[in-house]
């Protein structure tokens, strides 16, 4: 069934290779219909409190809550008043709160509460806080930057929006820049043939384009997705092409004509290649059942990508190889590559105390992945190095730590109202409360008060209260007001009250992602190693390979803990499935080997000769994975792409070293197990000759 369906898919390459250059064509133009999504706090499930209370206060009120921060420095009073004017009047701009919204501007600012005044007017500097209409970001934050110019300062999560899409478009490109030429060169130096490199490049390129295309389904997606998802995909699934190719000219060397040759390279590294791929798919597909909607996004579009890379390996790249058959002979040269005998005798030699080393960091590998400190938001994306950073740092110097929170309360008991307000401002953290009671009084009928105002305060079903607290946007600190204010509200209104902000949906996000831990990581182990039960048909085998790369991703993650490096939990989740559906693909390819070596040699002659085979096979792809990780590491401005690149370069390293020093010894180990398990035949003599060599 197999031979018969790849024997008809070298009949009609033609047609096939037109086909997916066609699909190609299209798939480019309909990349430029998918949108991408920068803002991390719209990832939340719908349900989720803040999300909630978001949706009502823009029902209600028609705008959202404070996100940026604006400080202008050497203004007076007076100039502070027009700027504020003119910031309010620029196209995307909802609100604009400052002194004057919680003091009597009017009267000599000597009289006036100095802790409210120095919250937004301190040593000529004035500091606005300004509500951003997220449809209009983008336009907005530009213009506000025009504006008040480059030597005054600006923050927030509609800035950290704003900078996040504007710079990871630009750096995109750098990445895709440098990874492409360096991809290249790595073929070129683990291939003989000046032509593969270019058909391996065509071969996992078309499949790329056509995955970026057809995310158009999803109508949008994440900056994760869209910034990391072809490059991954580029890494991850550029070993099926090169497995192939391999196999391929191995049997072609036999004496075979190249379509035979091909027709039985793809039915002998069928089972590896799917097997990697499946368990990949696997691995990709276990992100979608977090409820932090990045998980699924970047999860989906990638077990797509890895799909449509094996899809195009098995129908697409065999029409290729075979037209180009030709040109890769004419332009064979040497190989470039060193033997690996000697790679094969260290790992030999280095069985018992590689294994031994590995058990010893088992446990404190795990330990220490788990108790990582985490940033869960935005607020960190940008460092100081970044234009955002060093702003963010001069407010923060001048004005000290401020955030935003909107507290709506069922209308018309304004003594409740006056009540709530006092008791929320005996929180420390609290510098300043807007709302109608603090603004007119308790006692003010509404008709007194001005429209403008009355409309920002009050709607037809709420009172809005717009409370300023000195915190970060995360942490101990700004977690604990978040659930002060919570509490305060329940006891006052119960179950309806509504509180929002920049910090109220991060404390949601680290609930949200921190759930989705657990459910994750079990789905992708155990997916995996189901897909490898199956297709391996043993237990033993799948839990050693399993535990290895599992090892390899805790030692990974254990780095940061051991250097005081705080994760963004999003890049610690994704990692931890990225790094096992793609490095697993070594041990099974390490493993397939060793078996089949195994039949013929005994288990210290096949150890080394498997080593020998697969390094050049598992170098080029953990190359071009480990490249690609640092590239999207140190190009990369944004936090958490920048970390993810560097967790995914780190990691593939891990994954390599344990593939290639410890697997063997696992698999050398547990031999007479393993190959009674597959009822794998080996000539007995040869072990006895072994046992006295190693007597000797």
């Amino acid at each position: 069934m197999k031979e018969k369906f790849f024997r008809g898919v070298v009949k009609h390459k033609k047609f096939i290779v037109i086909g997916f250059l066609v699909f190609a064509l299209i798939s480019i133009l309909c990349k430029q219909f998918v949108s991408v999504n920068y803002d991390m706090n719209s990832y939340l499930p719908d349900d989720t409190a803040s999300t909630v209370s978001i949706e009502v206060m823009e029902k209600e009120f028609g705008g959202g809550i404070p996100n940026a921060r604006v400080m202008v420095s050497r203004v007076t009073i007076p100039e502070a008043m027009e700027l504020k004017d003119k910031i309010k009047n620029i196209d995307g701009v909802d609100d604009v709160t400052w002194l004057d919204d919680v003091a009597d501007i009017t009267i000599p600012i000597d009289t006036l509460d100095k802790d409210t005044v120095t919250t937004y007017y301190k040593d000529s500097n004035a500091l606005f806080s300004v509500t951003i209409n997220e449809d209009k970001t983008m336009e907005a934050v530009e213009d506000i930057r025009t504006l008040i110019g480059d030597n005054n300062a600006m923050s927030g999560s509609a800035v950290d929006t704003a900078i996040a899409t504007e710079s990871t478009t630009d750096e995109i490109k750098m990445i895709v820049l440098i990874a492409v030429p360096f991809t290249l060169l790595v073929l070129i130096l683990t291939t003989t043939s000046w032509f593969e490199p270019i058909i391996l490049l065509v071969s996992i390129g078309i499949a790329i384009v056509i995955n970026a295309g057809t995310n158009l389904i999803f109508g949008e997606i994440s900056f994760v997705t869209n910034a990391a998802g072809n490059i991954l995909q580029l890494a991850v699934s550029l070993d099926y092409s090169v497995f192939l190719l391999h196999r391929y000219k191995e049997i072609k060397g036999e004496g075979l004509e190249p379509e035979e040759a091909m027709i039985q390279a793809l039915c002998k590294s069928t089972s590896s290649i799917l097997s990697s791929g499946v368990t990949t798919v696997i691995g990709f597909l276990a992100l979608a059942v977090m409820k932090f909607k990045i998980g699924p996004d970047l999860g989906l579009a990638l077990a797509k990508g890895i799909a449509l890379s094996l899809i195009t390996v098995f129908i697409f790249a065999p029409g290729v190889i075979l037209y180009c058959s030709k040109l890769i002979d004419k332009t064979e040269h040497r190989s470039f590559m060193p033997s690996f005998d000697g790679v094969g005798k260290l790992v030999k030699r280095l069985i018992m105390p590689s294994v031994i080393l590995f058990a010893v960091i088992i446990v404190p590998s795990y330990l220490a992945s788990i108790n990582n400190d985490y940033y869960y938001g935005s607020s960190k994306i940008f460092g100081l190095e970044t234009k955002l950073g060093q702003d963010t740092k001069n407010i923060e110097d001048e004005f000290g730590k401020s955030n935003n929170y909107v507290l709506m309360v069922p209308r018309g008991d304004f003594d409740t109202e006056e009540n709530l307000s006092n008791e929320l401002k005996s929180i420390k953290e609290v510098t300043s409360i807007v709302s109608y009671v603090d603004k007119a009084g308790a006692e003010v009928p509404m008709e007194y008060v001005d429209e403008d105002i009355l409309s920002k305060l009050i709607s037809d079903n709420y009172s809005r209260m717009i409370i300023n607290v000195k915190t970060d946007y995360e942490g101990k600190e700004a977690f604990s007001v978040v659930e002060k204010i919570r509490s305060i509200a329940k006891e006052y209104y119960g179950d309806k009250y509504y509180l929002a902000g920049q910090t109220v949906s991060t404390y949601d996000l680290m609930d949200t992602i921190t759930e989705d831990m657990i459910s994750v990581n079990l789905l992708s182990i155990g997916a995996v190693f189901i897909v490898l039960v199956i297709s391996m048909r043993s237990i033993s085998i799948p839990a050693i390979l399993v535990l290895a790369i599992e090892t390899a991703i805790w030692f990974n993650l254990s780095i940061p803990y051991y250097t005081e490096t705080p994760l963004f939990y999003i890049s610690y989740l994704i990692i931890s499935s990225i790094q096992l559906g793609a490095t697993v693909d070594y041990a099974i390819l390490m493993t397939e080997r060793y078996i089949d070596f195994r039949k013929e040699f005994h288990k210290q002659e096949a150890i080394k000769k498997t080593v020998s085979v697969v390094m050049v096979s598992i170098l080029t792809s953990g190359t071009v994975m480990t490249g690609v990780g640092f590239f999207l590491g140190y190009v990369s401005s944004h936090g958490v792409l920048s970390q993810l690149g560097m967790l995914l370069g780190r990691g593939t390293i891990c994954s390599l070293a344990i593939v290639v020093f410890v697997v063997p010894g696992l698999l050398y180990i547990l031999d007479s197990f393993i190959l009674r398990k597959k009822k794998v035949v080996f000539s007995k003599k040869e072990d006895i000759n072994l046992e006295v060599e190693e007597v000797i």
